[in-house]
């Protein structure tokens, strides 16, 4: 995992590198300055001997100074290398993400995707500053104080010997029971980010249905989950500050009681045992050791939580794409012509049912297809194949008679406009996302494909027109407008294949037929497939095809399924009972 995320450091490696030499020499300072204190009191203080007062005062004057110095150079370049760490990082989980298909992105929730690239990301950006700034320092101040404590009396720097196992156990048992807290807390985190996610995009059914009541329950439910176990963890590791400070005050106590016999037993002759300013040497370097084991102990704690969050971002880093080129792919589409054959699809290999069984059908180049099938018939599977939004579990899709796995993904996807099920714009002006189909779409292009949609009247009726902007969703647009403006998005990539996944549902019907009729007459070299739950959207297809959940039930034209089809037969008769409902 570590190996995995060190690897987007990139750009940053020599900035990082940098930080752990200007942290050393800034520990190497702090520890020479207790050094320099000892010399100013021995023999400048208690000598009386003012030169050797102003000359250690300098010396520790300058010492101080370019400690600070080198700390803040090395708190600037572990800030620049942890920041530039995280931007590559969640760059490259986002490109990543991009390049999923939709088998993965199953695997995946959106609000578990969120929370991986937000307070994951920062989770780790932390533990990489640490890694580079205090986990450097805080070893570095342990060892270098240590050593200097040795030379001052080896003797009574045995008590921070004593004190280190201690400390040591205790920090390995608060870290055992905390990191499955951690753990769990950002598995929660996702829930919790999932509720706003759909607060928020559903507010208007939210307060339409007056559920604000419900949604806050739900949101306090899971808050109050995150609350319970980040307050476990807190409590567990509140153990740690009184460890600490029993550490620190102990070695204080044992130093300063040995010390000061020593010093009475020498007669505070340096030549016999400890002098004064050793002692309060002594003394400084048991806080530094002991502030030393804090930083490790809160480098621990952090570290325990971005150990969790690494894994949760390597396991996105490391998910590989269930669609891939083949090895010499094939660019061109010759046609819109379509064959299933004997094709079988389950959604992941855990499945044990299909969700289409055997299907087979042949659809020629420009033919209008109608799809119609009860709520789970797999309607929505089936056009997902052509595509290669999924693979086939069994059989092959072809399209302009090679099978679409041969294909270079995204030349088969440009040849393939899909609106699907859930309409989706994004927050920009109408013609920015119109220009999603086509990037470098005239405004004549624009303005033709609006209305081939029949966009182009409500676009116009808008205040700013095509430079009206759109919320996020499409949330200030009716559904209705919403579609067609999908539809025209899609036909701007002048597709070979044009897929309309229940696309004109809240479309009404006039509008509906204005809307067909178009596409016969402008684009009739076109393979249209149209998904709809009413006969009236699909009746004039070349053929028609009826799904029953997932198979293959009857397949022809409108008179044909009326005397053949006890399926379509029923559906049109109830929707057309009492006056024709399929007309309203």
């Amino acid at each position: 995992m570590i190996k995995k995320l060190l690897t987007y450091v990139k750009e940053y490696k020599k900035t990082a590198l940098i930080t752990p030499v200007l942290v050393l020499t800034e520990v190497v300072l702090e520890i020479l300055i207790p050094l320099i204190m000892a010399e100013l009191i021995d023999k400048g203080i208690d000598n009386g001997s003012m030169p050797d007062i102003i000359k250690y005062g300098i010396a520790l004057l300058i010492s101080a100074l370019m400690a600070l110095v080198f700390g803040v150079a090395a708190g600037r370049t572990a800030s620049v290398a942890s920041s530039g760490f995280a931007r590559n990082l969640r760059g490259a989980m986002y490109d990543h993400v991009q390049e999923f298909s939709f088998a993965n992105i199953d695997k995946f929730s959106t609000a578990s995707i969120v929370t991986r690239l937000t307070t994951d990301v920062s989770n780790v950006q932390i533990a990489f500053q640490m890694c580079t700034r205090i986990a450097m320092r805080a070893p570095g101040m342990l060892i270098f104080a240590l050593i200097a404590a040795f030379r001052i009396d080896a003797q009574l720097s045995m008590v921070y010997i004593g004190i280190l196992p201690i400390l040591g156990i205790g920090l390995f048992i608060l870290i055992k029971i905390v990191y499955p807290i951690f753990n769990r807390v950002f598995k929660t985190y996702d829930k919790l980010n999932n509720v706003v996610q759909e607060n928020l995009y559903g507010m208007r059914v939210v307060k339409s249905f007056n559920r604000q009541d419900h949604e806050i329950e739900k949101f306090k439910k899971t808050s109050g989950e995150i609350y319970v176990d980040f307050s476990k963890a807190e409590k567990t590791m509140a153990f740690n500050m009184p460890l600490m400070q029993f550490c620190m005050y102990a070695s204080m106590l044992l130093i300063s009681w040995f010390g000061a016999r020593a010093i009475v037993a020498s007669g505070n002759d340096a030549a016999l045992g400890l002098s004064t300013g050793e002692l309060i040497s002594l003394i400084t370097y048991a806080m530094q050791i002991l502030v030393s084991l804090m930083m490790i102990s809160m480098i621990f704690v952090m570290f325990t939580m971005a150990r969790a969050s690494g894994e949760r971002i390597v396991e996105i880093l490391n998910e590989e794409s269930s669609l891939h080129d083949p090895e010499n792919p094939v660019f061109e589409v010759a046609d819109g012509s379509i064959d299933f054959e004997n094709v079988h699809f389950r959604y992941g290999k855990t499945k044990n049912k299909d969700v289409l069984d055997d299907i087979n059908l042949h659809i020629k180049s420009g033919q209008t297809i109608g799809i119609i099938g009860a709520t789970g018939s797999a309607k929505s599977s089936l056009v997902q194949l052509i595509p290669r939004l999924y693979d086939v579990t069994e059989g092959s899709v072809k399209v302009g008679g090679i099978d679409v796995r041969d294909y270079h993904i995204e030349s088969l996807r440009n040849q393939v406009a899909v609106v699907l099920q859930k309409n989706t714009l994004f927050s920009g002006t109408i013609a920015e996302n119109l220009r999603w189909g086509n990037e470098n779409a005239t405004d004549d292009e624009l303005k033709h494909a609006c209305k081939l949609a029949c966009a182009d009247e409500f676009i116009e009726s808008f205040e700013n027109g095509y430079d009206t902007y759109i919320e996020q969703g499409g949330s200030n647009v009716s559904g209705g407008q919403k579609q067609r403006l999908c539809i025209a998005r899609a036909l701007l990539k002048k597709p070979k294949i044009l897929i309309l996944d229940d696309s004109t549902s809240a479309v009404d019907t006039k509008t509906d037929a204005v809307i067909r009729q178009a596409f016969r007459s402008e684009i009739p070299d076109t393979t249209k497939i149209i998904i709809a739950q009413r006969i009236a959207s699909v009746q004039d297809a070349d053929q028609i095809i009826v799904l029953d959940d997932g198979h293959l039930a009857d397949v022809g034209s409108h008179e044909e399924l009326m005397k053949n089809s006890d399926i379509y037969r029923e559906v049109y008769e109830s929707q057309n009972k009492g006056g024709g409902l399929g007309e309203q």
